[in-house]
């Protein structure tokens, strides 16, 4: 299998290692603005690339505002695309791509905590016992004050928990927007006033969903709450930790509650869990990638359904509105005599 990644930097790094980690024979090569890495080809354009290296699969981790560009350059294309999350930006033509890619053997965003256990887990639950959403909330964040990767903000990170929410929990149904608050700042390389952080609510069927999400939030927080109501009226609560304290380390409870206590429907753990040194980070990754490569290698169904077109397609419609009715405040100023952008020494602070 021959694999095309357009952008090799963190995020492709990344997605290297995780279908290396598959076991199955693959070739890489990159596109970039400059080589990275002399032991694999390099080409400076889509084109080259597709051209020449004839891939099977293409990974798309180039920064936000070049998604819809590169995106657009693999019209014709007959592969599987995998792509960073979000799709593309609101400035751009969501039609175009979506034209674009419409003859591709296959599609998968980087919605990467869909492939936890605790998450696989908790939907099948509530599928089986036919659960309803009462509630949900979410709090999603972490800091990326003066990361030297340009960003289009927020939307780059409410991304994951709005679709928890409704993976999760949606039956099928998509999140209606009702209030969004923001603030804008020069946390990043991209500019003076970018979308740096929300609290938005929303109508999922009959649930109520609220929640805070930010680019600029100290410490990383990836916590998704739901109260859950069962066809006989009872109700289930549910509360999911996701990478703490570190990287794949994520946590499951699910209860009821009686008058003699708190009964546990399930409990889960995976922090203890060992993980080899090669998939130090990139263990939810490396489901997603070994998802892709067994479909495209052996025509093997997913054990995960991939996050796909559709799917990109809804939440980019959904990030796109959130960007139009944020109300914010004034821009919050970091940096008043200009920035040294300091090259990061710590991925685990950002992951």
């Amino acid at each position: 299998m021959k694999i095309l990644i357009v952008g090799l930097g963190y995020a492709g790094t990344r997605f290297r290692m995780a279908f290396r980690n598959t076991g199955l024979p693959m070739e890489f090569a990159h596109v970039g603005r400059r080589r990275r890495d002399p032991d694999i080809p390099y080409y400076a354009s889509v084109r080259e690339g597709l051209d020449d290296f004839r891939p099977d699969v293409v990974v798309v981790t180039v920064p936000d505002e070049a998604h819809a560009e590169v995106l657009a350059q693999l019209a014709g294309y007959e592969g599987f695309v995998v792509a960073e999350k979000p799709l593309v930006t609101s400035r751009d033509d969501l039609a175009a791509v979506e034209s674009a890619l419409a003859g591709t053997q296959g599609f998968c965003m980087d919605l990467v905590e869909r492939y936890s256990r605790a998450t696989v887990w908790l939907r099948d639950h509530v599928r089986e016992h036919d659960l309803q959403l009462v509630r949900a909330h979410f709090t999603w964040g972490k800091d990326r004050i003066n990361d030297h990767r340009p960003t289009s903000g927020v939307p780059s990170e409410v991304i994951h928990p709005l679709d928890l929410v409704g993976w999760i929990a949606g039956h099928g149904r998509e999140l209606a927007l009702d209030t969004v608050l923001g603030t804008r700042s020069d946390f990043s390389v991209s500019g003076p006033e970018v979308l740096d952080s929300v609290a938005l609510s929303a109508r999922l069927g009959p649930g109520v969903v609220t929640g805070y999400s930010s680019f600029v939030n100290i410490t990383r927080k990836r916590e998704v709450d739901f109260v859950f109501r069962s066809p006989a009226g009872e109700l289930e609560y549910a509360s999911l930790v996701y990478d703490t304290p570190e990287w794949d380390a994520d946590r499951l409870r699910v209860w009821r509650r009686t008058s003699e206590g708190d009964v546990v429907v399930h409990e889960l753990d995976t922090s203890s869990e060992p993980v080899p040194e090669e998939a130090a980070t990139v263990v939810k990754l490396g489901r997603m990638a070994a998802d892709v490569a067994r479909f495209v290698v052996r025509g093997e169904k997913p054990e995960q359904p991939f996050p796909g077109m559709p799917d990109a397609v809804a939440l980019q419609r959904l990030l796109n509105t959130m960007e139009r009715q944020a109300r914010t405040t004034a821009p919050v100023t970091y940096f008043p005599a200009g920035r040294t952008v300091l090259q990061e020494t710590d991925w685990e602070r950002l992951g």
